[in-house]
């Protein structure tokens, strides 16, 4: 629709839910409402009157309520604004929005799963929906577009971009708390939701425990680790980092400027007078705790009896969803108990709770923060918790304190606060006590300690920082692609081939010429004919030595290998097969070999999934099918065990791929490598694996070498290439040359 006027490609697309414009229909008008929210803020320097950037977002009215000539007006006025609207059903909104966003995701990420409605019409209208918002942002976005994706209801979007956009810079934030994956593994489509945030070349959230728990997650439902944060998929690196979003820092500490917060806060002065303020201010959402505040409250009366007709508990709840039944009912529990503590206390001129539930402008909000002697933000779970840094930035030269839940995000940058376990009664009466016999100087030290950390980080900041590292990420992926074989890099290894007058290729062989399999017995990790026979090609070519250098031991290769004529190590170079005869190096593991399998026995038999491999220099333990979290659990301790249990000796514990191995110090694929450029004395070298153990390998390659990782991630080699099937291809090439 309107496609005549729309293609332009943009370089910086936001993408969000609503827009920060919404749109409402009052006595067959259009009305636009410009948004106030901490988003608008962050990113209107980046967006807004710039014809080179663009917000994508629903407008918040339904396409029913609208005429086409409505729609078109209403596209022309938000393209005026920097926006472009995208335009859903009334179904849709009930089913995507209510309903898999805010009845599935909203409750079950904020850990209250008996409200998670799990529909399967709901997971099918949010596909819908990411689909459409799809759509709409590729009739704008072009490969050099950075688009940034926000929040929960759009958690598929970055991977449907992907899929379009293969080159594209595309970020995501999620703005709610990330669950563990005991939580997170209840959700039918956990799968697909990680999928579709792995589109993404940044992921962010608030904090470093909800980033945390998406790693885990990852690792849990795909099997994909990561290194530093960094994830590898295919051949793009995605970080995944912790950006705790911030506020319009000025915007609150200049508030008390403002003529109409002036006002305000006159009235509040003289409504309260000798007063004490305790502010508590909230969305009406279950995941506040609002309800275990009012017991809080309530407990501290009963037992602080000093403090009665001296305090007054502010209680300000911003309408939200009200025509849910869960709403509905939180909102009438709400009221009774602050009815129930009025009616047991109230005096006849003192009442313990102002309660008021509504939308305040903003000169009555921040009026309400200035004088707030105490804000009290106890929720059950928080993504951040904006109210705590609004707060905070408004107590301008004056005393405050700050009681903040341990289950909201911003408590990591607010340590000076006094937190409090939100579901505990008499932490919260204990710490309404402290605060307010808390001595002002002490009140406002701790209140500049925290300001000035705000004021640094501000919401503006927040958007460039993410802007930055998500530049930072793309750069890194140019970076590692970089060292990714194409086609003048395969001419140039042919065209050296081809010139050479000694050839040495040494193969690494699980991971690097066959698949990595989920166990090491050798019949599920046999290599197929074609590769036996390209094998056998190759090392029948002129002047060419081949060599498979593997951790497999000397049996297993003698079996898949044998027949060809090519040198073989095994156990990493312990042994070696030249001319048909396997030698072996003088060392021996037998002196601790009864106690390292005593240990690792005791492990396998509560560790379901793992299991012992013996060779004649090394013992392997071997965890591929072990879930990752035990499996890292399990690492630690079998590997400061056994360090114990080597010192001193020529063995050592080295990590390889899915595998914890005890081996000799001194022997390795570096070691055996060296052997054979001695013995060999090449003109061209061919080296390729793709672990930890062939970094020995890479190492000691002369300058000239053809060294070749297989898959991405930090290494020595010179190149890299992203799966098995890549190397076949090209030995497969190697053997056309004559």
């Amino acid at each position: 629709m309107f496609a005549g006027t729309i293609m332009a490609k943009k370089k910086f697309i936001v993408v969000s839910n609503r827009l920060p414009i919404s749109v409402s229909k009052s006595g067959g008008r259009l009305v636009y409402t410009p948004s106030s929210g901490g988003l608008a803020t962050a990113l209107s320097k980046l967006y807004k009157n710039d014809s080179d950037s663009l917000w994508v977002g629903w407008p918040g009215i339904c396409e029913e309520d609208t005429t086409p000539a409505d729609r078109r007006e209403i596209t022309r006025k938000l393209r005026q604004q920097g926006c472009y609207p995208v335009f859903l059903t009334k179904r849709q909104v009930r089913e995507y929005y209510d309903g898999y966003s805010n009845d599935t995701i909203w409750p079950l990420f904020h850990y209250f799963q008996t409200y998670v409605k799990n529909e399967n019409v709901y997971w099918e209208t949010y596909q819908e929906v990411n689909d459409i918002f799809a759509d709409t942002v590729l009739r704008f976005a072009g490969q050099d577009s950075i688009i940034w994706v926000h929040d929960y209801h759009l958690m598929l979007l970055p991977g449907k971009l992907r899929d379009r956009l293969q080159n594209g810079t595309i970020g995501f934030f999620l703005h709610i708390p990330f669950p563990s994956y005991e939580i997170f593994r209840l959700l039918p489509n956990r799968t697909e939701i990680i999928k579709g945030l792995l589109g993404a070349d940044l992921i962010g959230f608030h904090i470093y425990d909800y980033a945390r728990h998406f790693l885990s997650s990852l690792l849990r439902t795909m099997g994909v680790e990561n290194s530093n944060g960094i994830v590898t998929i295919g051949d793009r690196a995605i970080k995944v980092d912790a950006f705790p979003i911030g506020i319009d820092y000025e915007k609150f500490a200049n508030a008390r400027k403002d003529k109409e917060t002036a006002e305000e806060i006159k009235a509040i002065k003289k409504h309260y007078k000798d007063k004490k303020i305790i502010l508590s201010m909230d969305r009406l959402d279950y995941t506040k705790g609002i309800l275990g505040r009012l017991r809080s409250f309530e407990y501290f009366l009963d037992n602080n009896p000093q403090y009665r007709q001296k305090v007054v508990l502010v209680m300000v709840a911003v309408p939200s969803r009200v025509e849910v039944d869960t709403y509905q009912n939180l909102k009438q529990e709400i009221e009774q108990r602050v009815s129930r503590i009025n009616g047991k206390y109230s005096t006849v001129d003192w009442t313990p709770i102002s309660y008021q539930f509504r939308n305040l402008p903003f000169p009555q909000v921040s009026a309400l923060l200035t004088e707030a002697d105490v804000a009290l933000l106890t929720p059950l779970r928080d993504g951040m918790n904006l109210v705590a840094k609004e707060y905070v930035a408004t107590k301008q030269n004056g005393p405050g304190v700050l009681i903040l839940s341990e289950m909201a995000g911003a408590i990591d940058e607010m340590p000076e606060a006094i937190s409090v376990n939100p579901n505990d009664v008499n932490s919260i009466s204990d710490a309404i006590t402290e605060a307010l016999e808390m001595p002002k100087d002490e009140q406002m030290q701790k209140i500049k300690t925290m300001q000035k950390r705000l004021s640094q980080y501000t919401v503006g900041r927040w958007a460039q920082d993410f802007i930055e590292q998500l530049k930072k990420t793309k750069q890194l992926q140019d970076a590692q692609s970089d060292k990714l074989i194409n086609k003048e890099r395969e001419r140039k290894i042919l065209s050296a081939l081809r010139r050479s007058r000694q050839r040495l290729i040494l193969l690494d062989y699980d991971g690097t010429i066959t698949d990595l399999v989920p166990t090491h017995d050798p019949v599920r990790s046999k290599p197929s004919e074609e590769t036996l026979s390209l094998l056998r090609h190759i090392a029948g070519m002129r002047n060419t030595v081949l060599c498979v250098i593997s951790g497999r031991p000397k049996d297993v290769l003698d079996s898949w290998f044998k027949g060809i004529p090519m040198i073989l190590s095994a156990e990493h170079g312990a042994w070696i097969k030249d001319d048909n005869e396997w030698s072996r190096r003088d060392i021996s593991l037998n002196v601790h070999r009864k106690n390292i399998i005593e240990l690792l026995k005791q492990y396998v038999e509560r560790t379901p999934g793992s299991s012992i491999e013996e060779k004649d220099f090394s013992i392997v333990w071997h965890y591929r099918n072990v879930p990752p979290e035990l499996a890292q659990a399990r690492n630690s301790s079998i590997e400061y065990e056994l360090k114990n249990m080597l010192s001193g000796s020529d063995f050592a514990v080295h990590r390889g791929a899915k595998i914890l191995e005890v081996k000799p110090k001194f022997i390795n694929k570096g070691m055996i490598a060296e052997e054979f450029l001695a013995m060999v004395e090449p003109d061209f070298v061919l080296c390729i694996g793709d672990d930890s153990t062939d970094e020995d390998m890479f190492e000691v390659m002369p300058d000239n070498a053809f060294s070749i990782k297989v898959g991405l991630g930090e290494s020595g080699a010179r190149f890299q290439v992203l799966e098995p099937k890549n190397v076949l291809a090209l030995l497969e090439k190697l053997t056309r040359i004559r």
